[in-house]
């Protein structure tokens, strides 16, 4: 906006300059030309202020996108945590239409909710589907971030990668088919057994007396395999097996082999990410959630 000095002068602003220059060198031209004069004179001070507002208005919009910019800035993308998982565990993880099912599937919803809810976190998460024995190294060479798919310790998986704190209980039981006459893990001697590759189940397989441990990555085709009877007996997660043997075909035998805990993954050098996911299992644990999902799931 244009001022007037003390004496009487008027400062204009360095951006009305121009239009000003323009409204002199104008009148100039049509010196004497009085009635002409005064139409035009009329002319410009319209165009003059038009301007003028324009060139403010301009001057506002600028400082305001400047500022809109200062604002984004300070705001920050939601950080995509992406989740490996092999959704052929039922009931832990499972495809149901486009989507993944199961106890761990609903657990990582609670667990991220949580963490954005009470520990003012802003992630959000993917499912990155993909075969169990790719996980570990899918972690090591940073493709995703955890491991979320029924996870128990070995040795082995220590060396490669860190472990949360546990979420749930489970053991390792033998199954199967509901025609069969085995009754025992001391039947198995001289059997074929099979396990998912990669799974604790396929160590508990392993230290069965005489059996003859075949691993398969797929459990689908491990149980249907079992059916078709190309395999004795498989050797799987007790929720896993009581799953599939709630619909008949297939039936438990035996003792557990061995009692597990179940954990989720993560890189070793990943340790904020891990002792975040921790507060939430613990909440997890004490929440009533808890309980109704593993009724829900049979976990």
């Amino acid at each position: 906006m244009s001022s007037v000095l003390a004496d009487g002068r008027l400062v204009v602003p360095r951006f009305q300059r121009p239009f000003i220059a323009f409204y002199e060198w104008t009148l100039f031209c049509f010196t004497g030309k009085k009635e002409e004069n005064r139409k035009m004179n009329k002319f410009l001070k319209l165009t003059l202020t038009a301007g003028m507002a324009a060139s403010v208005l301009a001057g506002c919009s600028s400082a305001g996108t400047a500022d809109d910019a200062k604002a984004d800035e300070g705001k920050s993308e939601p950080k995509e945590i992406i989740v490996g998982i092999s959704p052929d565990y039922p009931p832990y993880e499972s495809i149901e239409g486009d989507a993944i099912v199961g106890f761990d599937a609903d657990m990582t919803e609670w667990l991220f909710n949580y963490m954005k809810e009470e520990e003012g976190l802003d992630y959000t998460y993917t499912f990155k589907q993909m075969s169990f024995d790719t996980i570990v190294s899918a972690i090591q060479t940073g493709q995703i971030d955890l491991g979320i798919s029924g996870f128990t310790y070995d040795e082995d998986r220590e060396k490669a990668v860190a472990f949360s704190d546990p979420y749930n209980t489970s053991a390792q039981v033998v199954v199967v088919a509901g025609d069969s006459d085995l009754a025992s893990v001391a039947d198995l001697n001289g059997k074929k057994v099979g396990a998912q590759l990669g799974a604790t189940g396929q160590s508990a397989a392993e230290e069965i007396e005489g059996a003859e441990v075949t691993p398969v990555q797929d459990v689908k085709v491990l149980m249907e395999t079992l059916k078709s009877h190309g395999l004795d007996a498989v050797v799987l997660d007790t929720a896993v097996a009581n799953n599939y043997a709630a619909g008949g075909e297939y039936k438990v035998v035996g003792d557990h082999l061995m009692e597990e805990e179940n954990f989720i993954i993560a890189a070793k050098d990943n340790e904020e990410l891990l002792k975040q996911v921790n507060t939430a299992i613990k909440a997890f644990k004490e929440s009533d959630d808890y309980t109704k999902l593993k009724e829900k799931w049979g976990v």
